[in-house]
């Protein structure tokens, strides 16, 4: 009777252990399982503390005010801060890097531009992967390109600009805030596609270079709207064309360059994007939150008064936007001897 106790017993706790470890197991899958459900939820109850929106630029540019503008409905609407974070530098590289490798909770996103995403990569090596890195969420407005030239140039229209620009001894300068700036490569890919020379003269900002192509100093401008609204009121240059897909209420008589030179279309966005595993209902509630906000009228006005057009898209329109856009940036670059 001794052994077969003994034997009973050790049996006993085989058994007992093979019954702890599929308790345990059956417990780490439903603490596996409670986790992944109960991240939705989490999600949903966002935002439960500030918010920091990081800005590529500095403070008082046209990327800073709309991020100031919608932070602060988002602040109103959501019922916690929305704080800004101005980070230029290495033409909005820095601040992307560090989304990159924010935490995905929804607490730091940033309120980038195109180029973060569709030039600067292409022009210096980066510490982000610009498709990969981040979710996009959702484009807040969009401002398009506005083609000028001097009044000096015997041209009323584009077609007539195209054919001056072409003539044998013909020189036109263009200028821009910088190399590999949106109207450097504007410039760059128009003049090539169009097949004329021009020489791209950069200075070190956007309002140099509209001055000096208001005196004349260049012949031909790429600018946004705010800018050459402002240049086209002096009464020394003639806006010709915009590189929006349809033509803008500020220049309503203004035809589009596609009108003449078939698919281009340029507009620079300014929207939201988080880190890459940024949670679905988090981008999905603020992509929505976004959409409103852009459809307010008192928010219409200010953005077409600064030329920029609202958006408000989904993140799904934003991802293929930014797919659609990433092959004429790359043209462009090449274009201006920038990228092979």
């Amino acid at each position: 009777m001794g052994r077969v106790s003994v034997v009973l017993r050790d049996q006993g706790q085989v058994i007992a252990k093979l019954a702890g470890r599929l308790v345990m197991k059956r417990l780490g899958l439903a603490l596996l399982i409670g986790a992944t459900l109960a991240l939705p939820a989490r999600a949903a109850d966002w935002p439960t503390q500030p918010v920091t929106v990081v800005v590529p630029f500095g403070a008082g540019g046209n990327t800073d005010t709309m991020a100031r503008l919608v932070t602060q409905r988002l602040q109103e609407r959501l019922g916690q801060p929305f704080v800004v974070d101005n980070r230029g530098g290495a033409g909005g590289a820095i601040a992307m890097a560090q989304i990159a490798r924010a935490p995905a909770d929804g607490y730091t996103i940033t309120f980038a531009a195109s180029p973060q995403i569709e030039i600067v990569p292409l022009l210096r090596q980066v510490n982000y992967d610009p498709v990969k890195d981040f979710v996009p969420i959702s484009v807040f407005g969009a401002g398009p390109f506005v083609l000028g030239i001097n009044k000096s140039i015997p041209a009323q229209n584009l077609g007539e600009f195209i054919a001056y620009a072409k003539r044998p001894g013909t020189k036109i300068n263009y200028g821009s805030g910088g190399p590999g700036t949106v109207a450097h490569l504007a410039g760059a890919l128009f003049a090539q596609r169009a097949g004329f020379e021009a020489t791209h003269v950069p200075y070190k900002g956007g309002g140099q270079a509209v001055g000096d192509f208001i005196s004349g100093q260049t012949e031909m401008y790429f600018g946004n709207a705010s800018e050459q609204v402002q240049a086209n009121a002096t009464g020394k240059i003639t806006i010709i064309a915009v590189s929006s897909e349809q033509r803008m209420p500020q220049f309503p008589g203004v035809p589009t360059i596609s009108e003449t030179m078939p698919d281009f279309v340029l507009t620079s966005w300014n929207g939201f994007m988080g880190p890459a595993r940024l949670p679905k209902p988090i981008v999905d509630l603020l992509a929505k939150e976004v959409a409103e906000i852009a459809r307010e009228p008192a928010i219409q006005k200010r953005l077409m008064d600064l030329g920029i057009r609202p958006i408000g898209n989904t993140p799904a329109e934003f991802a293929a936007t930014i797919q659609k856009e990433m092959p004429f940036f790359a043209a462009a670059a090449k274009a201006a001897g920038l990228a092979q």
